[in-house]
């Protein structure tokens, strides 16, 4: 599966999905500061699955309808920051969607993601990650897990993966820096964690109107893996 994460940063490139869909063919797109009032139901050859509702720039997702098929579909509210009670309130961190994979015949869960701001303790972010990684694993027992986006985690990254190995997932970094904005924040922001995938290449992609660079994963199941190389050995 291909799949794209894109931070719009408030909505301002949202101009270019279709085409990002038509260069990269993605299965599906997991979006972040999504204006979520005004969004099509179409882009390109996706479909919109859901968007969030609590608050206006939140999470969407688009996915190809000849691929996937959705069967469960969740928003959930997350830990708050002070910021997000403060100033402005993100009820809604986390949109997963529970697909039946049509071209493999199986499940597979695929989120989009958005951690707490920069202003927050990287331990809280740590807090609602884990609180992810449990909403999910409820939505789908044992299904292959993707969840991509702007985990705001721009340095202590090593902790960071270590945390995310303990809970059953591994974090994977893209092959160059999503987020140069700012002199001492640059680096990679927008990140990709799985459970039971093998992730072949997290590629950053060109940038565009947002200060973030859009992301995209090449997920691929880990037991088919394992069932191609029971293959050859027979």
């Amino acid at each position: 599966m291909l799949i794209i994460s894109y931070n719009l940063r408030k909505h301002r490139a949202i101009a270019e999905l279709a085409e990002l869909d038509e260069r990269y063919s993605p299965d599906a797109i997991c979006l972040q500061e999504v204006d979520t009032a005004g969004l099509a139901e179409d882009v390109g050859r996706l479909q919109l699955a859901h968007s969030t509702t609590g608050n206006r720039l939140g999470l969407a997702m688009y996915y190809r309808p000849d691929r996937l098929l959705p069967r469960d579909v969740k928003a959930f509210a997350l830990k708050k920051s002070l910021h997000d009670r403060v100033l402005r309130p993100a009820h809604e961190r986390l949109l997963a969607v529970r697909f039946d994979d049509l071209e493999h015949d199986r499940g597979v869960t695929i989120a989009s993601f958005h951690a707490a701001p920069l202003t927050a303790l990287n331990s809280l972010r740590r807090h609602q990650i884990n609180t992810a990684f449990t909403e999910l694993e409820r939505l789908g027992p044992e299904l292959p897990i993707l969840m991509v986006g702007d985990y705001n985690y721009p340095v202590f990254k090593e902790n960071l993966a270590e945390k995310v190995r303990e809970a059953g997932y591994e974090l994977t970094l893209s092959d160059s820096r999503t987020y140069t904005r700012y002199k001492f924040f640059r680096g990679h922001f927008d990140l990709a964690t799985s459970a039971r995938l093998e992730l072949k290449s997290v590629r950053t992609l060109p940038r565009g109107e947002s200060d973030h660079l859009p992301i995209l994963v090449d997920a691929h199941y880990a037991d088919a893996e394992v069932a191609d190389d029971i293959d050859v050995v027979i």
